[in-house]
């Protein structure tokens, strides 16, 4: 079964080699930049340290290359979230003796498809290093296209995000790495079992297919969707994420757009302006969705004060409506602020969520109503979901953190029993 997923791995990627071995996207992008620099010493290159990163990478792309043991270089983007090509090629000039990777993610964290990304990857050839994708992004790629022949030299799969295996709850994760043929011989190896290639790195995790048993829930998956089937839920992810920023167009601006006007996977929503014109900001919308029944999208990455919304291909025209009717209900309630109708201080985006133990007290002190607090959407009356305790300071928990564990005075005390 796992030789079998391989090959199909091998397929989607338009790669020659795969390690099921890695547990996670950052232990995945930790196994590539390790096959990368036994690539290089293998070669005699062993100078050859420095990790070219765009601004727009996920926090793990730098946090691995370090453990690599390489020297990270920030590549800048210009002003359309893409890689700033004349940068990418100065820095390279600069650090072309020392240059042993590119790390870029594709489509970009930015939400676009950089459309200048063969020739990113040919600029890193060209100086001698090796391009690693990270496919955190892959459900944009499936069965549309490979970072293989794009010209990524190592990519890793999230099979947690892109095949199935269900994403967050503390896992398990799985974070396999497919590699070209020149890469295959440095795969991880193991000392409990015949895996990686002939000159192969040490093992990047406890077991020799990392946490085996949900591989076969991606094995699953691929079995039943097929090639026919992978492509359309590509398809979906992508025609939902464009959707839900046609429908929000006028009411919040998308930050990046490809020059076609379309964007990938996800989109990035500039909510920056409304601080100035209402005082309302990220965190406060994210806390008023609670109130309408949804999880925000992702605060403030990759860029501060946005909200980033990748819908995926497993939401039904019929919830991603309900979405963005909520999200343009919240900025009728911004609008408010704005044209003074509402306070700007003490307004439902700032002091939600409700709690029922708040909408429920005898004393109700605020300018708007209970109604209007717990029961903002039509289909509140139906499904409601209630959030337990209302605001935190989120900031102060942040810089003062609490340890939950026991003190060690209580551990010498079980020892003196």
């Amino acid at each position: 079964m796992f030789s079998r997923l391989e090959e199909w791995l091998q397929a989607v990627t338009g790669f020659a080699a795969v390690s099921l071995q890695p547990n996670a996207g950052s232990q995945g992008e930790y196994a590539g930049l390790l096959v990368i620099r036994a690539y290089h010493h293998a070669r005699g290159d062993l100078h050859r340290n420095v990790c070219l990163i765009p601004s727009s990478a996920h926090g793990t792309n730098p946090a691995s290359a370090t453990m690599a043991g390489m020297e990270v270089v920030v590549v800048a983007c210009d002003a359309d979230g893409n890689v700033d090509l004349a940068d990418l090629r100065a820095k390279a000039t600069l650090h072309s003796a020392n240059l042993a990777a590119l790390m870029v993610t594709y489509p970009s964290t930015h939400g676009v498809f950089e459309e200048s990304i063969r020739d990113i990857c040919a600029v890193a050839h060209e100086h001698g290093a090796q391009v690693y994708m990270d496919g955190a992004n892959m459900n944009a790629q499936v069965g549309v296209c490979q970072p293989g022949e794009i010209g990524a030299d190592v990519c890793h799969l999230n099979l947690h995000k892109t095949f199935a295996i269900p994403h967050g709850g503390g896992g398990p994760g799985m974070g396999p790495i497919c590699v070209a043929e020149h890469l295959a011989p440095f795969l991880p190896g193991h000392p409990a079992a015949t895996v990686g290639g002939a000159e192969a790195v040490g093992p990047v995790s406890a077991a020799p297919w990392g946490s085996a048993l949900v591989l076969t829930i991606s094995y699953a998956y691929i079995r039943l969707l097929g090639a026919d089937g992978m492509r359309a839920a590509t398809q979906v992810a992508l025609l939902n994420a464009n959707y839900i920023a046609q429908r929000l167009h006028g009411h919040y601006e998308v930050l990046y757009r490809g020059s076609n006007g379309l964007v990938a996977h996800e989109c990035i929503l500039d909510t920056r302006p409304l601080k100035d014109s209402a005082g309302v900001e990220a965190m406060d919308i994210a806390k008023r969705l609670m109130d309408y029944g949804f999880h925000a999208p992702t605060v403030s990455f990759p860029v501060a004060g946005t909200l980033m919304v990748e819908p995926t291909e497993s939401e039904s025209l019929a919830e991603i409506d309900r979405f963005c009717d909520a999200m343009i209900a919240v900025r009728d309630e911004i609008r408010e602020i704005e044209q003074g109708r509402a306070d700007r201080e003490n307004n439902p985006l700032k002091r939600a969520p409700h709690p029922p133990q708040d909408v429920c007290a005898d004393v109700w002190d605020r300018p708007y109503s209970r109604m209007q607090a717990a029961y903002p959407a039509p289909w509140s009356y139906v499904h409601k979901y209630w959030p337990p305790i209302a605001r935190i300071d989120d900031v102060f928990g942040d810089r003062n953190l609490v340890c939950t564990c026991l003190p060690i005075e209580a551990y010498a005390a079980v020892d003196a029993a």
